[in-house]
């Protein structure tokens, strides 16, 4: 299992759109991707687990990836999350 503290860079946080690409690159791989934040943990393949958890530009979440394919999937999770997940980015 690997693991990566990312802070969230869009301007608008997690809605459906960063979300729905989050999920949709997540998917790509085998590995069981998870996120924490605060106190909760969800799947990171969910767009709906992604939503429930109100991440606002700015917030602090962990991934988590544990399989077969968990170094590439990392990689690309916290790539995508640093570039703004097809969003504008913050100003921070």
């Amino acid at each position: 299992m690997v693991s990566q503290k990312i802070v969230i860079r869009n301007a608008t946080g997690l809605h459906l759109r960063p979300a729905g690409t989050l999920s949709k690159l997540a998917m790509e791989f085998s590995s069981r991707i998870t996120f924490r934040f605060r106190d909760t943990t969800g799947n990171v393949k969910s767009v709906l687990s992604l939503l429930g958890a109100c991440i606002k530009s700015g917030d602090e979440i962990e991934i988590l990836c544990d399989g077969q394919d968990e170094e590439q999937a990392l990689a690309a999770i916290v790539e995508a999350v640093q570039n703004g997940l097809g969003e504008e980015m913050a100003d921070r």
